[in-house]
């Protein structure tokens, strides 16, 4: 496909990483000479210097052929004009950032007088996913699948849970058959595991399941499920916000701390249910005055990845149990929760998550598009969703009878109000649908799933 990014800041940068591996044309648009060469060396992709809103401009890079365009710069209403522009010129799709909480209740409307084709917030994205991981406080992360019904949550193996030592064919007798694991992270190597794998202590859990089914999971192999009552913010930029406004709705109480007295009294005049607090996130002694001990979680959300990180790991060593920091470079995501940061989200991953999801199911609009993705493990494997339609071609197979590409897992099937975790015997049937954990491979069809000669001849 090709695909036109405006805006070479951290998330167009991500987005031109994440599109380039999967084989796309990209090119990029930004004035700023620095950030193209940055592109330029380290990305397979065409960098032209200009203005995103100049028609000569968007010519030049090809906008009349263009199957996609992104307009990922800092200004929201550039982005719009952008991608109105685009549209005009003949560009085939549209994807605009719009990040202002004053347009957040317009968005619809946005969409349809614009012609967008997908509007990405990332700030709220962020802010809904750390809502999620405060809701599993023994989870590391959360992600939905079929609009809510099935959740993949990564949790920690540690110190005295009834797991180790446990092979994974052992747990739905001992524990619940209502889970699946999914995939293990050890020692930084991805493993899809089979019935054998045994789990040790330290080991990274991928689990699979219906949302009360998770939570049941967790908490009878030990993990801590106490309802967070709660939340100290550390910043008080467009995620905070979102966040509080999260929190708000779900009954926990929350307080932020933010060092710009401006920004402040807007938190105040837009958020009159949270206590808004003037001061350094990093001052250990107000925070200490502020009872960080006794909070049930800490979020660090300031625009700094090393104050975000060390202002965690204080909030973990006074004692609280769910710390979460926000950090831009996620490729020390890993390095990061080996520190005992538990919980890291990154704006910009999330993004480049959902349009990615987006530009798949543009390559494959006619036959069983992705769904839902997420990258997961650092991006070392994916978590897919795909609809079983008319062009799937081993419905009502079951699933011992095929032969599936390496590394891929089928975790759930949803079928109406029914969550399945499949076995041998289970098949996939029109309008079903299914959950994979892939390993090293990205699909965009459902039907690639299975190996070459993977059918049966006959049944």
């Amino acid at each position: 496909m090709k695909i036109i990014i405006i805006g070479d800041g951290k998330v167009g940068y991500a987005l031109a990483e994440n599109l380039s591996k999967e084989n796309n044309d990209v090119t990029i648009i930004d004035k700023d000479p620095e950030a193209l060469k940055k592109a330029s060396e380290y990305l397979d992709v065409m960098c032209i210097r200009g203005n995103g809103v100049s028609t000569k401009i968007l010519m030049e890079a090809g906008v009349d052929d263009a199957d996609l365009l992104i307009a990922a710069t800092t200004s929201d209403e550039m982005n719009m004009v952008c991608c109105l522009t685009a549209k005009k010129l003949g560009a085939d799709h549209t994807i605009a950032r719009i990040r202002d909480p004053e347009y957040a209740s317009e968005l619809s409307e946005l969409k349809r007088d614009l012609g967008l084709d997908m509007v990405i917030n990332p700030e709220l994205a962020c802010a809904n996913e750390i809502g999620r991981v405060l809701s599993y406080p023994s989870a590391v992360n959360v992600e939905p699948f079929a609009k809510g019904r099935v959740e993949l949550v990564e949790m920690k193996v540690v110190e005295g849970m009834s797991l180790i030592g446990m092979k994974l064919k052992d747990i739905s007798g001992k524990i619940t058959s209502s889970i699946l694991i999914g995939a293990v992270l050890r020692d930084g190597e991805v493993i899809i595991p089979n019935g054998d794998f045994q789990i040790n202590e330290n080991d990274m859990l991928y689990v699979v399941g219906r949302p009360y089914n998770v939570y049941s999971f967790c908490s009878r192999v030990g993990l801590n499920n106490d309802k967070v009552r709660t939340v100290m913010i550390i910043g008080g930029g467009r995620v905070a916000f979102y966040l509080a406004q999260y929190l708000n709705e779900a009954g926990v109480k929350a307080k932020i701390i933010e060092i710009d007295r401006e920004r402040c009294y807007e938190l105040s005049e837009h958020l009159p249910d949270t206590l808004i607090i003037h001061g350094d996130g990093s001052d250990e002694e107000l925070l200490n005055s502020e009872n960080l001990s006794d909070m049930d979680a800490v979020v660090t959300l300031t625009g700094r990845d090393e104050e975000n990180l060390l202002t965690a790991l204080f909030a973990r060593q006074c004692g609280v149990q769910k710390v979460i920091a926000k950090i831009n470079r996620i490729n020390y995501a890993t390095l990061i929760k080996s520190m005992g940061v538990d919980s890291v989200v990154s704006p910009k991953q999330i993004t480049a998550n959902g349009i990615i999801q987006f530009v798949r199911g543009l390559k494959n609009a006619m036959g069983n598009p992705v769904e839902t993705l997420y990258k997961i493990i650092g991006g070392k494997a994916e978590a897919i969703e795909f609809i079983a339609g008319q062009t799937t071609k081993f419905l009502n197979i079951p699933l011992h009878y095929l032969k599936l590409v390496e590394g891929v897992l089928f975790a759930a099937i949803v079928r109406k109000n029914e969550i399945i975790i499949p076995h041998g015997k289970d098949m996939v049937k029109l309008g079903d649908s299914v959950i994979l954990i892939v390993k090293d491979k990205q699909f965009s069809d459902f039907n690639d799933v299975i190996a070459p000669g993977g059918l049966p001849d006959e049944l």
